[in-house]
């Protein structure tokens, strides 16, 4: 299997990153503290790795901050102060690197190849791309210090010794992060024009207004849509349209896009995790410049599944009441836009801060005011927008534990107790418009038939009232029957 390295820059697609073995890549930095950080960041996203310099102690100083444990994974190693040592390198890493150096890393002042003109810098990397393709390993060079217009031109004339080369520079209040060719995966990308900031002590791709003026993708026109999306629409409306079978397919061949329009189907609820780490995966590691967009098929969304879904990346979510034909007008909306938003590196932090009940079904009355006292009372959640409570009384020949026998809630955070006279409901995030859309998920027959009376609070005020009445004249919670799912 190939082994593959990475520059380490957050969100920004695999394929403008990523390091093939064997091979050489260059990035030129125009400021030394960019530098730095840039091979901190490389460093840091690394099991193994051999940091190389040109002059003895600069090593250390490249070094981030860390414990003994992790310095140990780390091998340094510092050219000779010798005339020829550029031209001898391979010679001196064939003696000093060990048999699993991890990627090569040689950090030194654009200058050092100063004394060496255009055919000899050639010659020096064809020597080492040679050297690199016998012993299988990478090399990144990463040089600071002026210069780059001369050594840019130089660089380019050698590009068939060369894997990558870009150029990091600060411009204008932002880095810019320039990729002038870059291989991965058998593809050549090229002329990639990226804004990068410091986010947390590492660089992270960015996408200021003027972004889609910088960076024009080789995609950019095409869509790649789950084929439920356009049932019953007319035939495709350009051949830029590439349909799949089902959200699997379509999320495998996303993978390979830089900044194409991809439109999922959502069926039902149940899909919408799996739907939610598919698109996380796609945003951490395909970028800004992707477009993302949920088609509802049926009413299947609350107001915590569309928080989850462009938390994760989504651009936008067309609703199921919304025709066709205004779903194409708001995918066209999408060109030119990025998503700006960060995206957390763990899908579970978006799913347990965005889903804070893990409960569903039956609660006895005591567990049942207590879970959602709690979640009344997360100020992280949107002020009276947490959920409705619902109680509806039976009609006269059900019991309100007959009741409860033909509720069968299906949503984490869709709880049930009783009352002697009353069975009460409370819906996670649901839309009060929503309320008889969720009644008929959750019951076999219209409520209509089941329930002569229904009251509604979504206020947090009045539901924290209501579950004072609920507390005051709960059943007795041994005597009331479990869920059954």
């Amino acid at each position: 299997m190939t082994m593959s390295f990475t520059l380490g820059l957050e969100q920004v697609q695999n394929e403008l990153i990523q390091m093939k073995t064997p091979g050489c890549y260059w990035v030129m930095v125009n400021r030394q503290q960019d530098a730095h950080l840039l091979v901190r960041q490389t460093i840091a996203a690394h099991a193994a790795i051999t940091l190389i310099s040109h002059a003895a102690g600069a090593n250390e100083d490249l070094l981030p901050p860390i414990d003994a444990g992790v310095r140990d994974r780390i091998a340094l190693f510092s050219l000779p102060d010798a005339p020829d040592a550029l031209n001898d390198l391979t010679q001196y890493l064939s003696r000093g690197v060990n048999d699993n150096p991890g990627l090569l890393l040689f950090c030194a002042v654009l200058s050092t190849w100063d004394n060496l003109s255009a055919d000899q810098l050639a010659q020096w990397l064809k020597g080492m791309q040679q050297w690199l393709a016998r012993k299988q390993l990478t090399m990144l060079v990463i040089t600071e210090g002026g210069g780059v217009d001369i050594a840019q031109h130089d660089l380019h004339a050698c590009y068939r010794h060369l894997e990558g080369l870009s150029h990091l520079a600060w411009q204008q209040g932002s880095w810019h992060y320039r990729v002038h060719w870059w291989g991965h995966g058998g593809r050549l990308l090229a002329d990639r024009l990226l804004s990068l900031d410091v986010q947390h002590g590492v660089f992270t791709q960015i996408v200021p207004g003027q972004q889609g003026a910088l960076s024009e993708c080789h995609d950019e026109n095409l869509y790649l849509v789950e084929k439920n999306v356009l049932a019953g629409a007319a035939p495709l409306p350009t051949v830029n349209w590439a349909l799949f079978e089902g959200n699997g397919q379509l999320a495998q061949r996303a993978q390979q896009a830089s900044s194409a329009t991809v439109v999922f189907s959502l069926q039902h609820h149940h899909q919408i995790e799996a739907l939610a780490g598919d698109i996380h995966q796609l945003r951490r590691t395909r970028g800004s410049r992707l477009k993302i967009a949920v088609r509802e098929m049926q009413q299947a969304l609350r107001r915590s599944d569309e928080r989850l879904l462009l938390a994760c990346g989504v651009n936008t979510i067309l609703p199921s009441n919304v025709p066709t034909s205004r779903c194409l007008a708001a995918l066209e909306g999408l060109q030119g836009q990025a998503y700006n938003r960060h995206v957390p590196a763990e899908l579970a932090v978006l799913l347990k801060s965005l889903q804070p009940i893990q409960d569903k079904g039956y609660l006895p009355p005591t567990q049942f005011c207590h879970a959602v006292t709690r979640m009344i009372g997360n100020r992280l959640l949107p002020e009276n927008g947490k959920g409705l409570l619902v109680a509806l009384r039976p009609v006269a020949t059900l019991s309100t534990q007959q009741a409860l026998m033909l509720c069968r809630p299906r949503r984490f955070g869709d709880l049930v107790t009783h009352t002697e006279d009353c069975l009460y409901l409370f819906l996670s995030f649901c839309h009060y418009h929503h309320l008889e859309t969720a009644l008929k998920f959750i019951f076999p027959r219209p409520a209509g038939e089941i329930f002569v009376d229904l009251q509604v609070w979504f206020e947090d005020l009045l539901v924290c009232a209501e579950l004072q009445h609920i507390t005051a004249r709960g059943a007795d919670p041994v005597s009331a029957p479990p869920f059954v799912p």
